[in-house]
């Protein structure tokens, strides 16, 4: 009888741990980035998940890398509608349906990280995040990652060198600009371009230094363009919260993930200048050619891009101008 006493007051405990357990509130947070291999985004969004656990406020992130819960395109438009919860997100693959995002990936508009730190409390990130706002969701972590460019074909430094290659841009900005120097125009997410590249696709492709790692694209180039002194591809990819779960969480679950997303943001902010030399190290290590633009180089995408996706941007984007004066006015 004592047996059976305790092995029921063993199981009670266990069915109210189970049920609190059970009551917690479960948000799932999606990105297209590899899972536990390094991804500096994924690193991110799984601490970000550990700090909430250890907040103990009855919230838990469940994390889903690679594609695996929503398609690198689906993303926003799943956070928008509360479909998903969390996601991180390169904010420009959602430009067509917020245009503005589109000056979260311009030629040349930001220039390192620091420049971007300073972005990141400006006026011109206020722009951004109302857009942001108003389309559903909320930002719990900045992070912009400096990119460059890869080809299988022929390194890719002044704006002639990608004359007749099939190129992926990662944005509209960038398609317009490498369009007026003579490139063919693929548009896929970074997940996609391993495969493009092997299947003759695509010659060539910029994105950032962590997806040039991540998605190991050293295997079918052959020259990697790196950032260097003049980098011309910089991306904002926040983690971001759909607004209609942020308003479902209590005060205590709020003040829990913006906690998370402080910390999560400052050790990006850590990794971040390191990215590059590991994406250079690792291409050298693969027998890849690394080359850097010159300042010439620079200056002669920089006047294509003015002409192109600066004056596309300012004429056809709600407000575009005023964003682009934001941005230039952050020294």
């Amino acid at each position: 009888m004592q047996r059976y006493l305790i092995s029921t007051a063993a199981a009670l405990g266990l069915a109210i741990a189970a049920s609190h357990a059970s009551a917690d509130t479960v948000l799932r947070a999606s990105h297209q980035f590899p899972g536990g291999q390094g991804d500096v985004r994924d690193e991110m969004v799984q601490m970000m998940a550990r700090k909430v656990a250890d907040a103990d406020v009855g919230l838990t992130i469940e994390v889903y890398p690679g594609q695996s819960l929503f398609k690198a395109r689906e993303q926003w438009g799943a956070i928008a509608r509360g479909r998903l919860d969390i996601t991180s997100l390169p904010l420009d693959y959602a430009s067509g349906r917020h245009p503005e995002f589109s000056a979260t990936l311009m030629p040349g508009l930001v220039r390192n990280q620091a420049h971007a730190q300073r972005l990141n409390d400006s006026e011109y990130m206020d722009m951004i995040k109302e857009v942001i706002r108003e389309g559903g969701a909320r930002v719990l972590a900045d992070a912009w990652l400096s990119g460059g460019f890869a080809s299988s074909e022929q390194c890719v430094t002044s704006p002639d060198t990608v004359e007749g290659q099939n190129f992926r841009a990662a944005g509209p900005a960038f398609e317009q600009m490498l369009e007026a120097a003579g490139a063919s125009i693929a548009s896929m997410p970074s997940s996609e371009v391993y495969t493009a590249m092997q299947t003759g696709v695509l010659d060539a492709a910029n994105t950032s230094s962590m997806s040039f790692i991540s998605f190991r694209l050293y295997e079918q180039v052959e020259c990697l363009t790196e950032p260097g002194d003049f980098a011309l591809w910089y991306m904002y990819e926040p983690i971001l919260i759909s607004e209609q779960v942020w308003q479902e969480l209590n005060d205590e679950q709020q003040a829990a993930l913006i906690e998370a997303g402080e910390a999560a943001e400052a050790f990006f902010a850590e990794e971040a200048a390191a990215i590059d030399q590991e994406m250079v190290d690792l291409y050298e290590e693969n027998g890849v050619e690394v080359v850097s633009m010159s300042e010439d180089d620079y200056n002669a995408w920089l006047d294509i891009a003015k002409e192109t996706s600066y004056k596309n941007f300012a004429d056809n984007v709600p407000n575009g101008q005023a964003i682009i004066d934001a941005a230039l006015a952050v020294e």
